[in-house]
């Protein structure tokens, strides 16, 4: 009898259904967005290499890996040194191009402006809904310290009337502290 098992293999459409996601926010997203906006062609690009400068040591101010582009159709001018590599530097710049080559010529349309728009609707609807839980528990406190009567609020401390919370400091001083010596 052999006491060393092998684990037995477990069908693929099982594995399947446990790695799946039914609840994604992929799936609840109404509108796509537009697609990433293509770099200008080559004729329309002056491209030079630059020395940069900042962080990353004397390597990044002696070598000329920084790429600056400009197109020339609208004038626009780019600058990237986000790496110390030169050809990820250009691959960056052209992006960033493409990007502001997008704004300019679709404007509302283009796809930076449309996720700017994206990311402050759910900025809003995230504080609305941090003002409306606020909102609620205010309510609830408030109904809580009625029920217990005028006199036992729960923001004053028992006999003193002092709002808890506050303190007061006292000066006092000591006689190591006179600064009157004989």
């Amino acid at each position: 009898m052999n006491i060393f098992r092998l684990p037995r293999r477990i069908p693929r459409t099982h594995l399947l259904a446990t790695l799946s996601r039914p609840f994604t926010l992929t799936a609840l997203r109404s509108k796509n967005l537009p697609p990433r906006p293509k770099p200008p062609p080559d004729a329309e690009i002056e491209e030079s290499f630059l020395k940069g400068s900042g962080p990353g040591g004397q390597k990044i101010n002696k070598t000329n890996s920084a790429v600056q582009l400009k197109h020339v159709p609208t004038g626009i001018v780019v600058k990237s040194q986000a790496t110390r590599s030169r050809s990820q530097n250009r691959k960056h710049a052209r992006e960033l191009l493409a990007q502001k080559v997008d704004d300019l010529l679709h404007g509302e349309q283009s796809r930076s402006s449309i996720v700017g728009q994206v990311k402050k609707k759910k900025a809003a609807s995230a504080a609305k809904k941090s003002r409306r839980k606020y909102k609620k528990l205010d309510e609830e406190r408030e109904a809580a310290g009625e029920e217990e009567g005028p006199e036992h609020s729960p923001r004053e401390s028992e006999g003193s009337g002092q709002v808890q919370g506050e303190t007061t400091i006292e000066e006092t001083k000591h006689p190591q502290e006179n600064n009157n010596r004989p």
